[in-house]
């Protein structure tokens, strides 16, 4: 990964990496929400991938990462939150409109992002993303419940990635490392409570109303976001087209890095014209 740098963003500073060059839209990429998600651990796999085709910008959400993370006691970690700092990222940078790749809590961050401000979107992928679930599945115990734990930390990779996808030691040492930061933990926390209490979910009418050019990329044996959520992604979003990976689960960027890089690159270059797409 390039070197980390760093921009305002409402009242807290956002880390972010840049790298790559070319005239086209820059890509942004926006990880998930597990402890110890950030976008060295998410993105290092595929972010070379994406800048080798042009400009790509991998960001930390607040309360991850090496980005700030406010105290609960005056800070809501809600998904508006994390809409607005995305927003504000794009603004700051003067990146719109970017292509958003979204995984998971990230999908629904990008998701929320063309709701709001579909003019800082050129396109949307949204792979394995929140934005459907009412209720959490039990199979996310080990993610919404982590004791902070190096076993805690295998057991979250274990749910996360397919069984075939063995974690190097180093990491499993690095995402434990960057979740037991005792101001992330606080943030985690709060994160999670509010994800138990709300759920990553926005409405059908919200999700149909955007009209952005979308890619839903699903791993076939996702055990985070069911294939059945993708279905009704593709389903709501008129503007819409669909990969399913066999053998994968949630984490797509990280087990098939070039598979997924190459679909979304071909993706951003689709000359096809689905008509009004903001």
């Amino acid at each position: 990964m390039p070197t980390q740098q760093s921009v305002q963003t409402g009242n807290f500073s956002t880390a972010y990496y840049h790298a790559g060059e070319g005239s086209g839209r820059p890509v942004i990429l926006v990880h998930g929400g597990g402890a110890g998600a950030e976008s060295v651990s998410n993105w290092q796999r595929s972010f070379p991938l994406f800048a080798a085709q042009g400009s790509t910008y991998a960001m930390d959400m607040v309360g991850f990462g090496n980005s700030d993370a406010p105290s609960p006691d005056e800070f809501a970690y809600t998904q508006d939150s994390r809409n607005q700092q995305l927003i504000d990222f794009i603004e700051e940078l003067d990146l719109g409109p970017a292509h958003l790749v979204g995984n998971s809590m990230g999908g629904a961050t990008s998701l929320g992002v063309a709701m709001k401000r579909p003019d800082l979107v050129e396109s949307l992928v949204l792979m394995g993303s929140g934005g459907r679930a009412r209720t959490l599945s039990a199979d996310l115990g080990p993610v919404i419940h982590y004791d902070f734990t190096v076993e805690g930390m295998r057991a979250i990779i274990g749910v996360l990635a397919n069984p075939g996808f063995i974690p190097s030691d180093e990491q499993v040492e690095y995402r434990f490392e960057m979740s037991t930061r005792p101001h992330l933990v606080a943030a985690y926390k709060a994160t999670m409570g509010w994800v138990r209490e709300n759920g990553l979910h926005y409405p059908d009418e919200a999700i149909a109303a955007v009209k952005t050019r979308t890619l839903v990329v699903n791993g076939k044996e996702d055990k985070v976001v069911p294939i059945t959520q993708a279905f009704e992604f593709l389903t709501l979003l008129e503007n819409s087209t669909g990969y399913l990976i066999p053998h994968c689960r949630h984490w797509a960027m990280i087990e098939y890095p070039e598979l997924f890089t190459k679909v979304c690159i071909d993706f951003f270059n689709d000359p096809t014209d689905y008509g009004d797409s903001k």
